[in-house]
């Protein structure tokens, strides 16, 4: 079944799977994780409603208990699963993926991620090959609060904004339940109403152009600050003051500029980040880690680490203080502490940002291709021929580096893509090596 993913369970309802296979999938769920009690909640798309009675169902027949708290963020999901201790939890979403997409996150014990390789796959053999029997005992719906605790742990957090003028885009999505009672009424709001059609743009915001209508209310209202929220609030993007989209990586610099100043410690960070990021953190007393892409990877290795934080290009942030999770709204609340205090100092969050981004960078560029070891091996060879390698990493991909630029290549886990992130010392060298290395890429598209 093509709806086994890496991290998750996702696909179009209806077209790459059914009510069968969700029943199923919540029949053999508690089988797999040995529970007799599972968490579930589901996000606003239009399928969600339909997916979460057939789940339910499948999950009640296999002998567990529901615990439904209605509609959630992924990361609400995470931490009733942290702090109910339950051994499995669902979150019915398809994060940030077009409308007529849906799926499951599931997690186990401790809000560990379950991916294909920690019992997704395990599953999907359940699915396909497993036994349906009677009932022996069927489980009970129990409905289960849990968004008044989720919000009184955010407003904990929530730093004295009363300086600061900021605009929130919740994208239709699954924050717009919350952010009013963490962050209040002060904001400038968007798309802050749930609406499964997504009808102002899609809940992805690592598309720029889901980005503009925020870029142009940061302008328009002279904001500080610009926040938007992906559909299932896992993810976050920022904006700066002159409403410029700001490459998420660098986003751990300045998460590193809160947690850095209380205590030195581990930071994890994808093996797509800039150069710059890794030399910033060490700047203010962390230690750097690079890791695979993917939140199923990041939250086993932030444990593993003891790491305080970590954070990926996606727009994933992850922290110690939140389960070893990621959560777009608390991300959120740490990077508007540290914009309120600079601002304090008389420092803007783009000069903040320019003083972390010290290198040209090309940001992830996309080749749908089907020959993707042979371009990304052809890549390998041709440049380290060329030149001798600083660095070379190959647990995702390759990243390679050389003493004034550096590569990752790396098939998605997620789409038919190969995806490559080009960074040099200066624009000039980023453009050459950057139409170098397409040349090469092209030679294997069919």
């Amino acid at each position: 079944m093509g709806i086994f993913k890496a991290y998750d369970i996702r696909g179009i309802y209806n077209k790459d799977f059914n009510c069968e296979d969700v029943y199923k999938i919540g029949y053999f769920l508690p089988k797999l994780l040995k529970t007799d009690r599972v968490l579930v909640g589901h996000d606003c798309r239009l399928s969600s409603g339909e997916i979460f009675e057939y789940l339910c169902e499948g999950i009640n027949d296999g002998g567990a208990d529901v615990y439904y708290t209605g509609y959630s963020t992924t990361p609400m999901i995470y931490f009733g699963t942290a702090t109910g201790k339950f051994d499995a939890s669902v979150q019915i979403t398809a994060s940030h993926n077009p409308k007529e997409y849906n799926g499951f996150k599931i997690s186990r014990t401790g809000a560990l991620p379950v991916g294909y390789d920690t019992g997704l796959a395990e599953l999907e053999k359940m699915v396909k090959n497993g036994k349906i029997d009677k009932p022996e005992k069927k489980g009970r719906m129990i409905n289960y609060e849990l968004k008044d605790k989720y919000i009184k742990f955010h407003k904990s957090y929530v730093p004295d904004i009363s300086n600061l003028s900021i605009a929130v885009d919740c994208s239709n999505g699954m924050t717009s339940i919350l952010i009013k009672d963490i962050l209040g009424n002060k904001p400038h709001y968007l798309y802050d109403t749930m609406d499964g059609n997504f009808p102002n743009h899609e809940p992805n915001p690592l598309d720029e152009n889901n980005v503009k209508d925020l870029e142009k209310l940061v302008i328009k209202d002279k904001c500080d600050i610009g926040i938007i929220y992906d559909g299932d609030g896992d993810r976050v993007i920022f904006v700066d003051e002159k409403g410029k989209f700001i490459p998420p990586d660098l986003i751990i610099g300045v998460i590193g500029k809160y947690y850095l100043k209380r205590e030195k410690g581990n930071v994890l960070h994808d093996i797509r980040t800039s150069r710059a990021v890794s030399e910033y953190i060490r700047s203010l007393g962390g230690t750097p880690y690079m890791w695979k892409v993917g939140h199923a990877f990041a939250k086993v290795k932030l444990r593993e680490i003891k790491g305080i934080f970590g954070g990926e290009l996606a727009g994933h942030y992850y922290f110690r203080d939140f389960f070893n999770c990621d959560s777009g709204i608390f991300a959120s609340l740490i990077v508007l502490n540290v914009v309120s205090r600079i601002k304090k100092e008389g420092m803007t969050f783009s000069s903040l940002i320019d003083s972390i981004r010290v290198y040209a960078n090309s940001g992830e560029v996309n080749f749908k291709i089907d020959k993707k070891k042979e371009a990304m091996d052809a890549l390998k060879d041709e440049t380290t021929s060329k030149e001798k390698p600083t660095a070379f990493y190959d647990f995702d991909g390759y990243r390679i580096e050389f003493k004034d630029w550096w590569f990752n290549v790396r098939p998605s886990n997620t789409e038919p893509y190969l995806r490559l992130v080009v960074e040099a010392a200066n624009e000039k060298m980023l453009q050459d090596k950057l139409e170098e290395l397409k040349k090469t890429i092209a030679g294997y598209i069919a």
